[in-house]
C-alpha cells in the first residue's frame, strides 16, 4: 500500500505545534484544524503496513531507507489508501488534510555526505536553496539540461566531500614511486 508521512517543519511553524497533541493544543486555545502549509513530505513508497499503528512500529524500529524525517512522533500526519490520521499522544485520529503542494516547488535529488542520495522538493527560492546547500549556491550547468548546485565556498570552508570517489580513484591511477 502507499503510504505518505508528513512531518512538520520547524521553519514554518510559527505557533510551536510540533510534537504537540491535540489536548495540548486545545490547553493553548490554539486551533485544533491540523494547517498542512506547515507540513513536508518525508515519505511517499509501497509498503507492507496498512494500519497507522503498525506503520508507526515499522518507522520507530526497523525504519526504511527512503524515510527522510525522524522517527514518527506526535504531530505527525500518516496518510493511507483509507485517508489521512494525526498522530496524537495517544494513538491516531483520522482527519482532514490537503496534501496540494506550494506552487513553487522544485523537485531535487539531494545527495550529504556519506549518505545515499534521495529526491526531495524545496521551495524554488535564493533562500531555500542556500539553506540547502549550506551557504551560497554555485550552480553547474551540464549538457543534459540538469543543473549541479552545491555550495560555492565549500572547499574554503572544508566541508565534507560528498564522495571519496574521486580521490580514491586519484590514487589509484597514481603511478607507484620507484625505488
Amino acid at each position: 500500500m502507499r503510504v505518505k508521512i508528513y512531518q512538520i517543519n520547524m521553519d514554518r511553524d510559527a505557533d510551536n505545534v510540533k510534537f504537540m497533541g491535540t489536548d495540548a493544543r486545545k490547553s493553548l486555545h490554539l486551533k485544533e484544524a491540523v494547517d498542512p502549509s506547515i507540513y513536508d513530505e518525508v515519505f511517499n513508497a509501497e509498503i507492507k503496513e496498512t494500519d497507522p499503528e503498525e506503520i508507526y512500529r515499522r518507522f520507530n524500529t526497523e525504519g526504511h531507507p527512503l524515510h527522510r524525517g525522524h522517527s514518527l512522533s506526535v504531530s505527525d500526519v500518516v496518510v493511507t489508501d483509507q485517508g489521512a490520521f494525526f498522530c496524537d499522544s495517544i494513538g491516531f485520529n483520522k482527519i482532514s488534510f490537503d496534501e496540494s503542494k506550494p506552487e513553487n516547488l522544485m523537485r531535487v535529488v539531494y545527495v550529504e555526505p556519506g549518505e545515499k542520495p534521495y529526491t526531495a522538493e524545496i521551495l524554488h527560492t535564493l533562500q531555500a536553496e542556500q539553506k540547502a546547500v549550506g551557504g551560497l549556491i554555485e550552480p553547474i550547468y551540464n549538457e543534459d539540461d540538469t543543473i549541479l548546485v552545491g555550495n560555492e565556498e565549500s572547499k574554503l570552508i572544508s566541508m565534507a566531500p560528498i564522495s571519496s570517489w574521486t580521490s580514491t580513484a586519484a590514487r589509484k591511477i597514481r603511478p607507484h614511486p620507484t625505488s
